[in-house]
C-alpha cells in the first residue's frame, strides 16, 4: 500500500480506503457484522487505513457495523471519516438538518455508533450552497475540534462542477473535500482540482468505479435489483455509460490488467487526488482494489497505459 499527505493535515491516508454506504442496505444487500468485520479484516492486511462512512448510511448503520469492529481492533489504526446534515427514515428516504444543534445531535450519535471519541474527517455530507452559509454550524463545529471530538473537517460535495464550497473551504477551516471522480465524470478537473491545490486541500475521491460500472461486470441492457440504488438510475443514461466502458476497455485497459484496479489508479494519477474511496462487498474485492497501488498510469495525448 501507498500513502499520501491529505493536504495540510497531519493524516497520512492509504490511497486507497473503503467506502461503506452499501452497509446501509440500499445496495441490494444487508451485511452481518460477521461479514463487515472480515471485510474490513482484510482491508488492514492490505494496508488500507481509511474507512468512510455517514450518518444516513442506514439509521448509522453502517457506522455501528463500523464500531462494532473498531471496538474490537486498534482504534489509532484506522482514519475514520463520517458525515452530517441527513436523518435516515428508510432506504432512499432521507430528511435535511443542518441546524448547528442538531448537528452537533448528529455529532454525538455518530461518535456512539461508531464506540469512539474522536471523528478524524467530519464532512459536511452533499449540502447546498445556502447550507453551507452557516457560521453558527461552522463555529461550533470548530468548538467540537478544540473538545477533541473531531480532529479535522471537511465538506463531501453534492456535485462536482460547482467550485463555490471548495472555494471558501480554507476561510472555514476545511482541509479537505469528498467528490465523484472518475474515468467517466471528469468535472472536477475543471475548476474544483485547481482550488484544491491552490488551497492544499485533501481530496478522498468517491464513486470511482462509477457505482460499479467501471469494474467492467456490467453489459449494456443489465437489470438491477430493485433494493439496489443503481435501479433508480436512468436507464438509457447507464446503458450509455456501459457502451463507454466496453469502449475504454477495448482501447485503454491492457489485456493482463483487472478493469477495476485501472479504474481506481486512474484517479490516483490526478495531482489533486489524495485517495479514492470505493465500495466494496467482499474481502476479494477489497484485495483488488488494493493492487490499484501498484499500478501507475501515464496519460499522453493520444491514450492512456500501464507501466507495473
Amino acid at each position: 500500500m501507498k500513502y499520501r499527505k491529505l493536504g495540510s493535515t497531519n493524516l497520512d491516508v492509504s490511497v486507497v480506503g473503503i467506502g461503506t454506504w452499501q452497509y446501509g442496505g440500499e445496495w441490494g444487500k444487508e451485511f452481518t457484522q460477521l461479514e463487515v468485520d472480515t471485510i474490513l479484516h482484510q482491508a488492514k492486511e492490505e494496508g488500507i487505513n481509511l474507512i468512510d462512512t455517514a450518518e444516513c448510511y442506514g439509521d448509522h448503520l453502517s457506522e455501528k457495523l463500523i464500531g462494532e469492529y473498531l471496538h474490537h481492533d486498534r482504534r489509532e489504526d484506522w482514519i475514520v471519516a463520517t458525515k452530517f446534515g441527513h436523518h435516515f427514515h428508510d432506504n432512499f428516504d432521507r430528511s435535511r438538518h443542518w441546524d448547528a444543534q442538531d448537528v452537533l445531535k448528529q455529532l454525538d450519535r455518530s461518535l456512539k455508533a461508531l464506540k469512539t471519541e474522536y471523528i478524524d474527517i467530519y464532512q459536511a455530507h452533499s449540502c447546498t450552497n445556502e447550507e453551507f452559509d452557516n457560521d453558527e454550524l461552522w463555529t461550533m463545529l470548530d468548538k467540537q475540534k478544540q473538545a477533541g471530538k473531531i480532529r479535522h473537517l471537511a465538506v463531501s460535495l453534492a456535485g462536482n462542477d460547482d467550485p463555490y464550497q471548495t472555494n471558501k473551504a480554507s476561510q472555514i477551516g476545511v482541509e479537505a473535500i469528498q467528490v465523484v471522480y472518475n474515468r467517466l465524470d471528469r468535472n472536477p478537473e475543471k475548476d474544483i482540482f485547481p482550488s484544491v491545490i491552490n488551497q492544499n486541500l485533501g481530496v478522498l475521491a468517491r464513486v470511482p468505479l462509477a457505482s460499479g460500472y467501471l469494474t467492467g461486470k456490467y453489459k449494456p441492457g443489465v437489470i438491477f435489483d430493485q433494493n439496489d440504488v443503481r435501479s433508480r438510475h436512468d436507464k438509457e443514461e447507464t446503458n450509455r455509460l456501459l457502451a463507454l466502458v466496453e469502449e475504454i476497455a477495448y482501447h485503454e485497459v491492457p489485456n493482463d490488467t483487472d478493469m477495476a484496479s485501472w479504474a481506481l489508479a486512474w484517479c490516483l494519477k490526478h495531482d489533486a487526488v489524495t485517495t479514492v474511496i470505493p465500495g466494496c462487498k467482499s474481502k476479494e474485492q477489497v484485495i483488488r482494489n488494493a493492487k490499484a497501488c501498484e499500478l501507475e498510469i501515464v496519460s499522453d495525448t493520444h491514450r492512456l497505459h500501464v507501466h507495473k
